[in-house]
């Protein structure tokens, strides 16, 4: 499970520009202008886009969510297929660090549960300016300053329980309450080698509550996943009572299926994900790509993320779906793309060394 590609060997060079997002800030190797004017999606981009016939997106989205948003892309732009290439938002890193040194150019579009990403491909100079009209309408910690991507999803990885197994009244409220000894080999967690959710919450989980928090969960026997979807799949399966990470979306979407699990929002803070999209400039479906991105940052899309997905969205159009508690009435922890950036390789070093995996 451990990422065979460290992150620091795939950069190269020094920054001159500062970087925002999500308040964070870094240095940058590219000089750019300012964001490019916002752009409607027009007949002439559509035909364009129809002549590709395609576009292929790389995404650490829940696949049967990227499916579904295929599907509606499809619905609406015939003539144009979604490949979704979907994995771990660290193995979708890596996988385009090797394919851009090969000079293999696959992907057209790309989302990843790890923000920091973005600053590489940045810093890379692989991204190419694009703002749909929709972005423009997003708060500007939530779109980049030179227009190359913006947050297509914004989650939280929450704890979860099996209310079948799990009282409400014995059910833990924080995250220090997982280090009690009753939940030994009870506990499940998802792991920031292959997800960028977990490589996010980890961050912050340890810049808030320390690693010796993390060395002391180790201690509780915990079963090992890889994805941060796949925490909720455990507990909807009974396989574990309580998970100690994951997807906050997941959790909706099994309980509004009619399973018996339920999110839990840690009195710490809950970490804070943000999801961005982006195209890259040597995309081999350029304008598919772009009106992929006009379409994934639409107030349609983006209902589309809250209602089946169970995410989060800033587009100030969408509405949240009843019987989930509020985002607003939710404490969350502060997310820092760049620090998570700096330092995801000794974040998985220390990780992997604490838990044996």
């Amino acid at each position: 499970m451990r990422q065979t590609v460290s992150r620091r060997r795939l950069l190269k060079g020094s920054g001159a520009l500062a970087l925002t997002l999500a308040g964070a800030r870094v240095l940058t190797t590219k000089v750019l202008a300012a964001a490019p004017p916002a752009e409607t999606i027009t007949p002439a981009l559509i035909e364009a886009a129809r002549k590709e016939g395609k576009v292929v997106y790389y995404t650490s989205i829940d696949l049967p969510l990227a499916e579904k948003i295929a599907k509606s892309f499809e619905a609406k732009f015939p003539s144009i297929a979604v490949r979704v290439e979907r994995s771990g938002a660290e193995r979708i890193f890596t996988r385009i660090a090797q394919e851009q040194s090969s000079r293999i150019y696959a992907c057209d579009a790309v989302n990843s549960s790890d923000a920091a990403h973005f600053i590489v491909w940045k810093r890379e100079g692989l991204l190419a300016p694009y703002v749909p009209e929709d972005v423009a309408k997003y708060p500007a910690e939530h779109k980049d300053a030179d227009g190359l991507f913006a947050s297509f999803r914004v989650g939280l990885s929450v704890i979860g329980i099996n209310t079948d197994l799990v009282k409400p009244q014995d059910a833990p409220k924080s995250f220090a309450d997982l280090l009690d000894p009753k939940w030994k080999g009870k506990l499940v967690k998802a792991h920031p080698g292959y997800s960028g959710t977990i490589m996010t919450a980890t961050y912050q989980q340890a810049r808030d509550l320390g690693w010796p928090y993390f060395e002391k969960l180790a201690q509780q026997n915990i079963m090992q996943v890889q994805s941060a979807s796949d925490p909720s799949k455990k507990l909807a399966l009974g396989e574990r009572p309580v998970a100690a990470d994951g997807n906050e979306y997941n959790l909706f979407q099994f309980r509004e299926a009619g399973r018996p699990v339920a999110p839990i929002y840690a009195s710490e803070g809950t970490p804070l994900i943000i999801g961005p999209n982006g195209i890259f400039k040597n995309a081999p479906n350029p304008n598919a790509a772009r009106l992929f991105q006009a379409y994934c940052f639409s107030v349609e899309c983006q209902q589309l993320n809250v209602d089946v997905g169970g995410l989060r969205s800033v587009h100030p159009q969408t509405k949240e779906k009843p019987g989930r508690t509020p985002f607003k009435d939710i404490k969350t922890m502060k997310d820092d793309a760049a620090a998570v950036e700096q330092q995801s390789d000794e974040i998985k070093r220390r990780y992997t060394s604490l838990f044996k995996v």
